[in-house]
């Protein structure tokens, strides 16, 4: 769920490959439940505007209700989607194995014809973008104690996947989008499209760069080196929004104030937004 800019153009089709490697790969992995496009299709009233709670490059998300009534977040890959093939097949295989309070909950997937969907556990209060920094308009107010919250239950999900895991995983898209908050305003890490596998025998990784303008860390943007300090830097830029309350740049300030790191590093009388 992410800061949003889809249209629907033209619908695409998967070449007879790509849905034999798709289904294939998707099936090869135990923990995934696979689900029937009918019943997705019906909790979410066949996918009704009303019900949708997130768009981005990877498609939309809508809100499911489910026979027994649980909830869902159902993410559909758009047909021209800038994540792709290859971005769905990364996110399952990198967090169906794993768990952790501070991550987001993978229930299951459908891979039926062309359809390609991720479904997830459901939170109720979206994102860190739309509710904290006001991408929805939101009137929820956040006391420092819930700040810090979530920037601990950030840290911790972020040490589980750079520690814990093995092999260990680099995010390398943290950003205020991807934060996602349960009733209870506890973070949960979202969106491993464009996570890397970082082996424990490697100094960095050279791959091309991926991420959100604003959240890169300069050294990965220039040299393509990835390491899990990418998301270390990515997640001091999410800090600095969670504590001052704004978007890490906002075009409609004017120029001496769009950009909250220069901001921060010139201005001494920088007041947090409460």
């Amino acid at each position: 769920m992410t800061c949003f800019s889809f249209l629907f153009s033209r619908k695409k089709t998967f070449s007879a490959e790509q849905t034999i490697e798709i289904d294939e790969e998707v099936s090869g992995i135990q923990n995934t439940k696979l689900f029937p496009y009918k019943e997705l299709k019906m909790a979410t009233g066949n996918f009704h505007h009303s019900n949708k709670i997130g768009e981005g490059g990877f498609g939309v998300v809508y809100k499911g209700t489910f026979r027994d009534g649980t909830m869902g977040a159902i993410k559909v890959l758009a047909a021209d989607s800038k994540q792709g093939v290859r971005e769905f097949l990364t996110e399952i295989n990198v967090i169906a194995e794993i768990e952790h309070e501070n991550l987001v909950e993978l229930c299951g997937c459908c891979v039926e014809g062309n359809h390609r969907i991720l479904v997830y556990g459901y939170l109720e209060n979206n994102s860190l973008a739309q509710t904290l920094l006001g991408g929805g308009h939101s009137s929820m107010q956040f006391s420092w104690e819930a700040r810090r919250n979530i920037c601990i239950g950030v840290a911790k999900g972020l040490a589980f996947l750079h520690e814990e895991v093995q092999p260990h995983i680099i995010h390398r898209d943290i950003k205020a989008s991807n934060i996602l908050l349960d009733k209870n305003l506890n973070p949960k890490i979202s969106d491993f499209g464009l996570a890397k596998l970082f082996p424990d025998n490697m100094t960095h990784i050279s791959t091309r760069v991926a991420g959100t303008t604003g959240y890169l860390a300069p050294e990965y943007a220039i040299r393509g080196q990835l390491t899990r300090k990418a998301d270390i830097y990515s997640f001091g830029v999410l800090l600095l929004e969670i504590v001052s309350g704004r978007c890490n740049t906002n075009r409609r300030l004017p120029l001496s104030e769009q950009y909250l790191l220069e901001r921060m590093v010139e201005s001494r009388d920088f007041d947090p937004i409460f």
